[in-house]
């Protein structure tokens, strides 16, 4: 028997309960892992509240996000073997001191990198590598808007975006976040609380509008980010932090100057084993040439996941968070 985290119906934080769970053999193709960290992400909080419905119904192991360390292997499993390094950011179930993962969604984790700083950037920095290399393709002379630049994705995208020579715009609501976005990356920080985002991206870009406006807050900011595009720009809502975007009319898009819209998912861009391994390998070439920084905002022992997502849904985490099996 392990320890795990489990719900077993959907709500506040009060429904994550810490008990005792048993682990399988490795079945065809699994390999069974010891956590030694666990990313943190809204995308959890998604689902403990039931806003995404668990792939396998209740009761569920929450969390996409770890590395660790690998115990066993499956006879049929060639690429690892006990003792190796690992990380993963899909499926779901990283709530626990061990778990069985699928083969072909590890990659393994270069000694150069930590096991929290690989558990808190895996989703948060491939989810930054498709938003900056494939859902827009950022370049020189680019200039972007960043929503909830502080937080880990934030944080990561500021650097990965300044890398590739974009004009880097974020939005930040407290005025410690707003310093700390500066320090990776931003040109630009906007405090949304004390400044309206809006008349601020067109003073700063000289009323033209971004290129690009990369959102997961959702419903709070959708309208105002569709103001800050120059024609023809994109909006890549990826993430609803605020709540979902309301049903809205397709032509207003026409008529803020023919706009393009994107709701994008990691686990598409991921799918297949061959694109999980490019990013991940394009992410940590990165990190180990230190042009990418991966700092551990907190922590938090695995058995009070539920204060850590109460910490997260009240905007009081800066950067990433891990928990600590």
């Amino acid at each position: 028997m392990v320890k795990a985290i489990r719900v077993h119906h959907t709500g506040g934080p009060e429904v994550l309960t810490y008990e005792d769970i048993s682990i399988a053999a490795p079945g065809p193709g699994e390999v069974h892992i010891r956590n030694e960290a666990i990313g943190l992400n809204f995308l959890d909080v998604y689902f403990r509240t039931g806003l995404y419905p668990a792939p396998k119904g209740l009761p569920f192991v929450p969390g996409n996000e770890g590395a660790g360390v690998v115990l066993s292997v499956a006879a049929d499993v060639q690429d690892f073997k006990p003792g190796d390094r690992v990380a993963y950011a899909d499926p779901m179930g990283s709530y626990a001191e061990e778990r069985l993962i699928p083969a072909v969604r590890l990659v393994k984790l270069p000694d150069a990198i930590a096991f929290e700083q690989a558990a808190s950037m895996m989703l948060k920095g491939m989810t930054a590598q498709y938003l900056l290399r494939q859902t827009f393709p950022v370049k020189q002379g680019h200039t972007i808007l960043f929503h909830a630049a502080a937080g880990g994705v934030g944080l990561i995208a500021g650097q990965w975006a300044k890398h590739l020579g974009a004009t880097v715009i974020g939005t930040a609501g407290s005025d410690e976040k707003v310093k700390l976005a500066l320090e990776h990356g931003y040109d630009h920080l906007i405090n949304y609380r004390t400044e309206n985002f809006v008349e601020r991206v067109r003073e700063l870009t000289g009323g033209k509008g971004v290129d690009v406006v990369y959102d997961s807050v959702g419903k709070d900011t959708f309208e105002g980010s569709l103001d800050c595009l120059r024609p023809l720009g994109m909006l890549v809502c990826f993430g609803q932090s605020s709540g979902p975007v309301p049903p809205f009319d397709l032509g207003v898009l026409a008529r803020k100057g023919s706009l393009f819209l994107s709701r994008p998912t990691l686990v598409t861009y991921v799918a297949a084993r061959e694109a999980l391994v490019k990013a991940s390998s394009e992410l940590f070439d990165l990190v180990a040439k230190g042009i990418i920084r991966i700092e551990v905002g907190q922590s938090f022992p695995l058995k009070d996941a539920a204060e850590a997502h109460q910490q997260l849904e009240s905007r009081k985490t800066t950067g990433t968070t891990v928990l600590i099996p």
